[in-house]
């Protein structure tokens, strides 16, 4: 007698814990990856100014104007010039070291004025920003190793000696709304 072979059933794969082996998976990876944020640009703003109070004067000499147009040309003060050649002509400007009348009378009275229109590139912006910051980080830690012997970014945060250099270069930059037609 011949025994007939059985045919054997096909193994079937329990599926049913897939489903939460998928979900342990993505519930691991939303806790252990990191999202970093955008955080913008740093800027401390002023206090709003009241509204029935007039500014105060400023005299031509004492303001840098910087304007930015479309094409990312960069006009200082009526000359255009390069983006290599903003930072030392805003440092000339505010240390005014010749005394001459066409610069800032004094550290304390002068303002840099960054203007730009809605089609400037970004990057332009940002890089002309990233300039006049630089010019002024330069000038303090010029002040903080010439009178403290280290770099303004190694003084304490609030203590008197970081107070003393603000008050020698404070930083005054105004980033100017463009004109309305």
């Amino acid at each position: 007698m011949l025994l007939k072979k059985r045919k054997r059933e096909s193994a079937d794969i329990n599926g049913s814990s897939m489903a939460d082996i998928a979900f342990l998976l993505l519930i691991f990876f939303l806790v252990t990856t990191t999202i970093n944020v955008d955080t913008g640009i740093g800027l401390m703003l002023p206090p709003p100014l009241d509204p029935t109070q007039e500014p105060p004067p400023i005299k031509e000499r004492n303001l840098m104007k910087i304007l930015v147009n479309p094409q990312g040309i960069i006009v200082m003060n009526d000359n255009q010039v390069l983006l290599n050649d903003v930072k030392p002509t805003i440092i000339e400007f505010i240390k005014n070291p010749t005394n001459d009348p066409n610069l800032s009378e004094t550290p304390q009275k002068a303002i840099v004025s960054l203007k730009t229109t809605e089609e400037t590139p970004y990057k332009v912006y940002i890089d002309m920003l990233d300039e006049v910051v630089g010019a002024y980080r330069e000038i303090r830690n010029e002040a903080a190793r010439a009178n403290y012997g280290v770099p303004y970014g190694a003084l304490e945060e609030g203590s008197a000696q970081q107070e003393a250099v603000q008050d020698i270069y404070p930083k005054r930059i105004s980033i100017a709304e463009q004109d309305r037609d």
